[in-house]
């Protein structure tokens, strides 16, 4: 176990390790999510519902600068969680040649069953930790999403945005 004032030694080993432990996060998760009573969706599909989430009310093209996606792309994905009943089109009251896009009850539904799936993976983990460890992993992961924030964030938002209570804002 590294200690409290262990410093990788590069950016790319930082790098490597969250790319493994990242894969160990996928490998968690799907554990729960394969059972959810609310029924699984792919990857893509919860990626987008996070970002919708996060960004209620925001539109095609903002969802597909922050999935990385192609208009078509995110057009045909936002199509198939409408007719799943997780999402919901509006037109925008700012522009009548854009649409926003929010959660349906059943999408928040499906990220909060999600999120206590993952929730109770990730603590039968962190219950294995040494303190110490656990608590330079919660202040390295504290930087990790404020970073992460301000990265992915359109509208230049403060990534002062503390650290949510679930673990969610990772996929």
């Amino acid at each position: 176990m590294p200690h409290r004032g262990f410093r990788p030694s590069s950016r790319e080993q930082a790098s490597a390790d969250a790319v493994a432990a990242s894969e160990l996060l996928e490998v968690l998760w799907g554990r729960g999510q394969e059972s959810a009573a609310s029924g699984t969706v792919s990857p893509s599909q919860l990626r987008a519902l996070l970002v919708i989430e996060r960004q209620e009310g925001s539109n095609l093209r903002a969802l597909g600068e922050a999935l990385g996606s192609s208009a078509p792309s995110v057009s045909r994905l936002c199509d198939r969680m409408e007719a799943m009943g997780l999402l919901q089109r509006a037109p925008s009251p700012t522009s009548r040649r854009e649409v926003e896009l929010r959660l349906s009850p059943r999408g928040r539904a499906l990220l909060e069953e999600y999120r206590a799936l993952r929730a109770a993976e990730l603590n039968a983990v962190l219950e294995r930790m040494d303190p110490a460890a656990l608590a330079s992993l919660t202040e390295g992961l504290a930087a990790f999403h404020a970073a992460a924030t301000e990265r992915l964030s359109p509208r230049g938002e403060s990534a002062a945005t503390p650290l949510r209570g679930n673990v969610a804002d990772s996929a």
